[in-house]
């Protein structure tokens, strides 16, 4: 059984399609632990392919996993406070770095285990030709959507990106900044957005949204998914991280567009 507990998104007038993620102590109590329950804090991209991979992973062990998703830096933040996570999976190496500062995670526990490509999206059915070409151009008084580009990684890339094909300064003030890369692809999907930064496994997790531009690789750092143990972590969590790398989870993480992280 996996028990998923949502991702944050942003407030105003999506408020109406959907709803922000109870409180995490909340959100625990409704759903006691036992002792082979698995508290998981994961990116919000992540959502989709790591559903299905504890999903296949619960049917083989009887061990649930409860799914926290939301942006990286809300969920190390939630950690370093004290939140009962026993693994948590950062888009991006920083939150990671500051939680192990901290002495919050298992140093030894960590690896990177994915990596994702970095697109331009749109709503579906779009037809824009060539548009980091002329992005300003082509998004006209649209906004475009991605995420916070100080806290929420895929913001981060995506301003670096932009900044590194000398677009930024302009797209800057069109720009709608989410609190997770999952409401940004929520904001094109319900053509609240022109268009919109996401990775190209959100872009695969929705059928609202078309990508219609790859970020070249070099044009931002390299995305990179860790993972490691809490320190309170027990043996069905090493299980699960373990589980995480095999050939199995691999496969369905590849499926939903992710890649194998960058060497």
């Amino acid at each position: 059984m996996v028990a998923n507990r949502g991702t944050a998104w942003i407030s105003g007038r999506m408020m109406r399609n959907l709803t922000r993620p109870f409180t995490l102590l909340c959100l625990l109590a409704a759903t006691p632990a036992t002792a082979d329950d698995i508290t998981v804090f994961a990116a919000a991209s992540l959502q989709t392919a790591l559903d299905r991979v504890a999903a296949d992973w619960a049917a083989d062990t009887g061990n649930r996993v409860i799914a926290v998703y939301d942006g990286s830096g809300r969920l190390a933040r939630q950690i370093a406070q004290g939140a009962p996570a026993d693994i948590f999976i950062s888009a991006s190496p920083d939150w990671m770095d500051s939680l192990e500062i901290d002495k919050t995670i298992v140093p030894s526990s960590r690896s990177d285990i994915l990596g994702n490509a970095l697109v331009l999206i749109a709503p579906a059915g779009a037809t824009i030709a060539d548009p980091l070409a002329d992005l300003m151009a082509r998004l006209g008084d649209g906004k475009l959507a991605m995420g916070n580009v100080d806290t929420v990684p895929a913001g981060v890339y995506g301003k670096a990106a932009l900044t590194s094909l000398g677009l930024w300064e302009a797209v800057a003030p069109h720009v709608a900044q989410t609190d997770s890369v999952r409401a940004a692809l929520a904001l094109v999907s319900l053509g609240e957005a022109s268009m919109g930064i996401v990775y190209a496994s959100d872009a695969m997790a929705d059928k609202g949204v078309q990508v219609i531009a790859i970020f070249p690789d070099e044009s931002h750092p390299p995305i990179i998914y860790p993972a490691a143990l809490t320190g309170d972590a027990g043996p069905a969590a090493q299980a699960f991280l373990d589980y995480l790398s095999t050939p199995l989870a691999r496969a369905v993480f590849v499926a939903e567009g992710f890649a194998g992280a960058p060497k």
